[in-house]
């Protein structure tokens, strides 16, 4: 499944300043992704445990959102990238 992927340019600056700061990846529901993908996933990419991935798809459906890293801005843009690469909705915060 073809996802378009919108490009983003940083600053020297703003790449310096990510990686002060913590930021969190997180994981939004969305109407496309079926459980076994956001599992699938989560487990391949981010090594969560079937139980663990489980439970982030679970609190996803259940609240629209849920927090699944935590690290520097372009760690978390790295794994931004990956993941929607992979059809899932994903925000860096």
């Amino acid at each position: 499944m073809p996802t378009e992927v919108q490009e983003q340019t940083l600053t020297f600056e703003e790449l310096m300043a990510g990686l002060k700061e913590m930021h969190r990846l997180i994981l939004w529901n969305d109407d496309h992704n079926t459980f076994e993908h956001v599992i699938h996933c989560m487990m391949k990419y981010l090594d969560y445990t079937e139980g663990q991935a489980e439970k982030i798809a679970w609190k996803v459906h259940n609240e629209g959102k849920c927090p699944v890293l935590e690290g520097s801005f372009t760690e978390m843009e790295v794994y931004r990238k990956i993941l929607q690469q992979e059809g899932l909705t994903v925000s860096v915060e």
